[in-house]
């Protein structure tokens, strides 16, 4: 049993008889009354985000698990398949256990969190960032580029983000997974 200070971003807890995965917290002491802890949870089963408040020290059920490194396959409209690095073995996930299922190339390698008591997967973690190839844009006009303006940019994986003027197509950028927005340019 952990109490609620043990809150952390991606521990998963047995709440409300599902696994939630804690997407964001924010502990709060008001100058009247208990301090208590907003949370944002994500199902791991439906993918269904509610937000719920836990007074300081209530505890909760966490769920233990393992992290285990995995390569991203192929998606076929329905599962998205992983291979294990480590001993080949292939798993397939639904596309509400993934965060940003559009930001995911293939042979990209993710972390998968795996639930120690049934060794079900609960949730991919993504990396910080990925490197994509910009397939589609609008071409920046020259002399436009004063302002912080953007145009939209679609991604070789189909996901289409907001980058500045001066990016064309061909392009790689880094991509922030966790937001789904642009980092910056590489240059190669």
């Amino acid at each position: 049993m952990a109490t609620t200070s043990d809150i952390r971003n991606g521990l998963c807890i047995r709440y409300n008889h599902d696994i939630y995965k804690i997407v964001e917290f924010l502990h709060v002491k008001p100058g009247k009354g208990p301090a208590f802890v907003r949370t944002k949870l994500k199902s791991v089963t439906t993918g269904k985000v509610l937000e719920n408040t836990f007074s300081a020290g209530h505890k909760i059920e966490d769920i233990r698990v393992e992290t285990h490194k995995f390569q991203f396959l192929y998606e076929d409209g329905e599962f998205y398949h992983f291979m294990n690095v480590e001993d080949y073995t292939q798993i397939r996930l639904t596309e509400n256990a993934l965060d940003m299922p559009k930001l995911l190339k293939e042979g990209e390698v993710v972390t998968i969190l795996i639930n120690t008591e049934d060794n079900m997967p609960l949730s991919v973690e993504m990396p910080a960032s990925v490197v994509l190839e910009v397939t589609h844009t609008e071409p920046g006009v020259k002399g436009n580029t004063a302002t912080n303006a953007t145009k939209p940019a679609t991604v070789e994986t189909g996901f289409e983000v907001n980058v500045p003027l001066f990016i064309n197509e061909g392009d790689k950028i880094k991509i922030e997974t966790e937001k789904g927005t642009y980092k910056e340019r590489i240059k190669e």
